[in-house]
């Protein structure tokens, strides 16, 4: 099948939407729980969450454009500049997935998708309990994205709980060991294999391709 730029434009909404979702391979999915400033607790599923530097230590997410709907994770990690996100795993995947419903602002996620709020020390944002990766970070800054409107949320991490027997040595996390899940589009779920483990890539070190 090939699509030229044109034929994109004529395909069917649906359509063109899970195909450019999926054409970027298997991406990460996170929840992000924020709270507001009356209280409100809120999560939402994203599989846009990406690395963005060690040192200091950036993540980052994309949001999409505000004007849209009313977008409670950015309203709450502005008003109190933080946010957590956590991993979802095998066992968390249905009620991860139910929280990109559109709820209410006073309705709070956790409450309707059978999931627990956790805190740590004064950190004001909710992590996920049952999630076995979790991270909390503040709010560094935004940039929009002008070619759709979009905009990249980064944040800086103050809090990162991974389970000890995950961690390698060399600080490799296991990921198929946390059972953390990969999505493809909006609904597809993945589950995460260890294929290989390959050196550092240094081109005087090349292999003997076969």
């Amino acid at each position: 099948m090939h699509f030229t730029k044109s034929d994109i434009g004529y395909l069917d909404h649906v359509r063109r939407l899970n195909i450019m979702n999926s054409i970027s391979g298997i991406k990460s999915v996170n929840m992000i729980g924020t709270k507001s400033a009356d209280g409100i607790s809120n999560l939402a599923v994203f599989s846009s969450v990406v690395h963005l530097g060690s040192s200091p230590a950036l993540m980052g997410f994309i949001l999409r454009p505000k004007h849209e709907v009313v977008r409670d994770t950015y309203e709450n990690l502005r008003a109190t500049g933080v946010f957590t996100i956590n991993h979802v795993h095998r066992g968390i995947i249905k009620q991860s997935h139910y929280t990109s419903a559109k709820f209410d602002s006073d309705i709070s996620e956790f409450d309707q998708c059978n999931l627990t709020e956790e805190y740590m020390d004064a950190f004001n944002a909710p992590f996920v309990l049952e999630s076995r990766i979790k991270i909390g970070l503040t709010f560094k800054e935004e940039i929009e994205i002008k070619s759709n409107q979009t905009t990249l949320i980064i944040g800086e991490v103050e809090h990162l709980m991974i389970p000890n027997e995950a961690v390698a040595v060399n600080g490799y996390v296991d990921l198929e060991m946390t059972e953390s899940i990969g999505v493809s589009g909006l609904n597809r779920y993945y589950a995460l294999k260890r294929t290989l483990d390959l050196p550092f890539a240094r081109s005087h070190q090349l292999p003997k391709w076969e």
